[in-house]
């Protein structure tokens, strides 16, 4: 996936690797392109004329993309829920392969359990995917501290 690329170019990159991932479909709800994961949304995509727009649910990244210029709260309130939404216009280059990563952390941040061990299973697995226990294995609690007497 190139870094940076135009606005049609980037909207065409960003489509395909969303309906990359599994049991991923594609739906358009007034005139967006709504990319589905067991019906509940991952990624908003939206280009027309010279406008570029994504919103995408980012639990672990919002807070650094937030300090971009071209990022800002997703609004009806999905803000609050860690959603962002970046917008580029004309002819600024739009960085693809951090907007990959970031369609990557919305996905597995959205997605069912069931579905995501299916990325493991085809070697999709994500640095920032969480260690699960084995079955009936407890959670480690962490050591007690001594009190100085």
């Amino acid at each position: 996936m190139p870094k940076s690329s135009s606005l049609t170019a980037a909207k065409a990159a960003l489509s395909k690797l969303a309906l990359s991932y599994p049991d991923t479909r594609e739906d358009h709800p007034w005139g967006h392109s709504a990319f589905k994961v067991k019906e509940k949304v991952f990624l908003f995509l939206f280009h027309e004329k010279d406008v570029l727009s994504l919103s995408l649910k980012l639990p672990e990244s919002a807070k650094l993309a937030l300090s971009l210029p071209f990022a800002s709260p997703t609004s009806y309130g999905l803000g609050k829920s860690g959603w962002v939404t970046a917008k580029f216009q004309g002819q600024a280059e739009v960085p693809v392969e951090m907007l990959a990563e970031w369609v990557d952390e919305s996905f597995r941040a959205i997605g069912p359990k069931q579905v995501l061990a299916k990325l493991a299973s085809a070697g999709r697995d994500s640095v920032s995917a969480k260690p699960k226990r084995a079955a009936g294995q407890k959670r480690k609690k962490p050591a007690r501290r001594k009190r100085a007497r």
